[in-house]
């Protein structure tokens, strides 16, 4: 069989005969990404393979991101969704085939048929609503439901790519970098603060749905998408032509505030409400003649007819003010929070002990991210020029105290039976007493380039280059001097272990490490080690690093131990940006910018799983054995089978009210006495059992 040609605009002249074991017998349609074609497996079942454009097939990043769009496509069942056969997305072409589903695609259908009947509307949102609590459920957001993305089989709608839209040809740009989405049908969150999109917005993305398919338009029209965008943040939508019954129900859908929208559960409960004789068979009508199942990949952006009804005069200042409020990248699938809380009986001290969940909100305001510790059987923690203490078992707040803000960042520390501050502009150290908050003790030290607690010494590090031990319970200098080659040094220590550490690379092909005792000064050993190392972790005589490359991507972990003067090196598959790590045991778990999270066995010396979290930017993780846990930039706690990297549980969001802005650092969870602790944008502290994150 010769290859097949396909046709359409921007559609590549030759096509593969096969992908993978599924010989492709005609293309069902071209995207801005890839071509979908019409398949059959050896045994002759029929599926639909998308199959990648070349040129994307040799950016790391695309490839990168058409693997989470698999992972996530797999995660969900295949009630709603048309379920994933197979796939290869490190093949030469990547592909992925997907059961094959007769049915046109809504968009199709409005299309051919006009809008639909009020009853038909009513099975087709509760057809989605109950999609989206199956995709929901695992851990996914679709971000990118549309019209061409829902397919109306004979039982009912199902929800199509899981994928990036239009990663390179986006209409809708921004001088730093694409807006991923299709602009009728985009959240306002996406365009105010598209890193922290969460479930809601598929609940905004539905509502504009219906209202096209209710009206064969969109609820803010326009020909221009950044009217578009304008309008979905500022104006209300236009529902004219919506049956009366339903229009309450999808003007809630399109609230302008993800926590003004219902959930999945609860528009099924309102549907039901809405007719009596709700029924649940099916609702598409005979297709017409030539009419076929088109998965559409990814590409178009949806253009509502017919034209515009809502364009405004003020069109022009309109556009000008969108380009204010549009921009990021983003890719389309993002985990997402539960939307429930745990909340049980606490009874703790003892393994078999229930957990009790519970949240608070010390400060009123905005004071930032709540960043936390645990120590002397209180949970400290600091907020924008105050420290405060609350009970473990159930957030009431103990103490708290107006501190100097400080020019460094971090949660309270327990040092010398003390809660230690950081250093403020005026290079004052003080420490209070952690039943109380009362001063303990306080004094000026000289300004510090940087400071370090290790064991019970605070170091400093002057401008001078010298350094400054302080004792952490009592505030006397234990000794103060240069130390040998050492110009400047910036350390680091790491809980449980004696020594603090400190590095200089020489080039860019070896780093010199130097062990510290912090009680004296002496340095106890100093290694050379190949390439330019970043300490992460140290136990048992090992010291574990990051290894980076020219701009700063980490490509490989590295354990040095000490005893038998031994290195082990494993490399990363891919340099991963701006990665932080721990270390539980031998296992070194790394969190990227971008949501890979991968665990290495230094003792075994390969990686043992890698999952995409979608999780644009979150904390270092941390890990207790079972799990590994990170916080994510919109306020979730997401926990991770330690074993396979699996997604086991993960809190609802909690981001700050009508805040635009992204947390510069995000404090790690802290995990104590079967109890996991996190700080939230919105300011809140909360706590979960760390043994049932399914329950989250």
């Amino acid at each position: 069989m010769a290859p097949q040609r396909s046709s359409g605009a921007g559609a590549e002249a030759e096509l593969p005969e096969y992908a993978g074991h599924y010989r492709l017998e005609s293309c069902l349609g071209s995207g801005g990404m890839g071509v979908v074609h019409l398949a059959r497996s050896t045994s002759g079942m029929k599926v639909a393979v998308k199959v990648v454009h070349g040129q994307f097939a040799k950016d790391p990043e695309f490839r990168g991101r058409f693997r989470q769009e698999v992972a996530a496509a797999r995660r969900v069942s295949g009630a709603f969704t048309a379920s994933v056969v197979d796939a290869d997305p490190e093949a030469e072409r990547p592909w992925m085939a997907t059961l094959f589903i007769p049915g046109p695609t809504l968009s199709d259908h409005v299309k051919r048929n006009g809008p639909m009947e009020a009853a038909q509307l009513r099975r087709l949102m509760a057809g989605l609503a109950e999609a989206l609590r199956d995709i929901h459920r695992v851990g996914v957001v679709h971000r990118d439901l549309k019209p061409s993305n829902v397919l109306l089989a004979e039982d009912g709608p199902k929800v199509i790519d899981f994928g990036i839209s239009r990663p390179k040809d986006s209409e809708l740009r921004t001088e730093t970098g694409k807006l991923i989405g299709t602009p009728p049908f985009m959240a306002p969150e996406q365009f105010r603060r598209p890193r922290e999109v969460g479930p809601a917005a598929d609940i905004f993305a539905l509502g504009s749905v219906m209202v096209h398919a209710a009206t064969g338009r969109g609820p803010f029209d326009s020909d221009s998408p950044y009217v578009v965008a304008y309008q979905v943040v500022h104006d209300e939508p236009d529902l004219t032509d919506v049956p009366s019954n339903l229009a309450p129900l999808v003007l809630r859908c399109l609230a302008k505030e993800p926590e003004d929208r219902p959930t999945p559960d609860e528009l099924m409960r309102e549907l039901r409400s809405v007719a009596a004789s709700y029924d649940t068979q099916t609702f598409i009508p005979a297709q017409r003649a030539g009419e076929r199942s088109v998965p559409e990949p990814v590409g178009k952006t949806e253009q509502p007819q017919p034209p515009s009804r809502r364009l405004r005069v003020r069109r022009a200042a309109l556009v000008a003010g969108a380009l204010l409020v549009v921009g990021g990248v983003l890719g389309s699938v993002e985990l997402l929070g539960g939307e429930r809380t745990a909340s049980r009986s606490s009874s703790p001290g003892t393994a078999a002990s229930v957990v009790r969940a519970w949240e608070a909100k010390p400060l009123s305001g905005d004071g930032g991210v709540p960043q936390c510790s645990v120590g002397s059987g209180r949970l400290l923690c600091a907020q924008r020029g105050l420290v405060f203490a609350l009970n473990p078992s159930d957030g009431t707040l103990l103490w708290r105290r107006s501190v100097a803000e400080t020019t460094r960042s971090g949660p309270p520390v327990l040092a010398g039976g003390l809660v230690q501050s950081l250093t403020d502009e005026r290079g004052r150290l003080e420490a209070f007493d952690p039943a109380s908050g009362t001063t303990r003790w306080q004094r000026s030290v000289p300004a510090s380039n940087s400071m370090r607690l290790a064991g019970g010494t605070m170091l400093l590090t002057g401008a001078d280059g010298r350094v400054t031990g302080v004792d952490s319970s009592s505030g006397e200098t234990k000794w103060r001097r240069k130390l040998p080659g050492l110009s400047e040094p910036y350390f680091t220590a790491f809980p449980g272990d004696p020594l603090a550490y400190t590095t200089r690379a020489s080039g860019a092909s070896s780093t010199v490490v130097t062990a510290v005792d912090p009680g004296t000064g002496t340095v106890r050993w100093e290694k050379r080690l190949k390439g330019v190392l970043r300490p992460v972790g140290a136990r048992d005589g090992s010291v574990f690093f990051l290894s980076t490359d020219a701009v700063g991507a980490t490509k490989a972990v590295v354990r040095y131990t000490r005893r038998s003067d031994s290195s082990r090196r494993v490399a990363l598959p891919v340099p991963r940006p701006d990665a932080m790590a721990t270390v539980h045991g031998n296992v070194v778990h790394l969190l990227a910018t971008g949501g890979s999270l991968e665990a290495f066995d230094l003792e075994a010396g390969r990686r043992l799983w890698h999952l995409e979290t979608a999780v644009s930017r979150g904390s270092a993780p941390v890990s207790d054995g079972d799990h590994v846990y990170v916080s994510a930039a919109d306020g979730r706690l997401l926990a991770v089978d330690a074993r396979n990297g699996r997604l086991v549980g993960q809190t609802r969001p909690r981001l700050a009210a009508d805040s635009d802005l992204v947390t510069a650092a995000l404090p790690a969870p802290v995990i104590t006495d079967h109890h996991i602790y996190a700080g939230a944008p919105d300011g809140t502290v909360f706590a979960v059992d760390a043994r049932d994150p399914s329950a989250w």
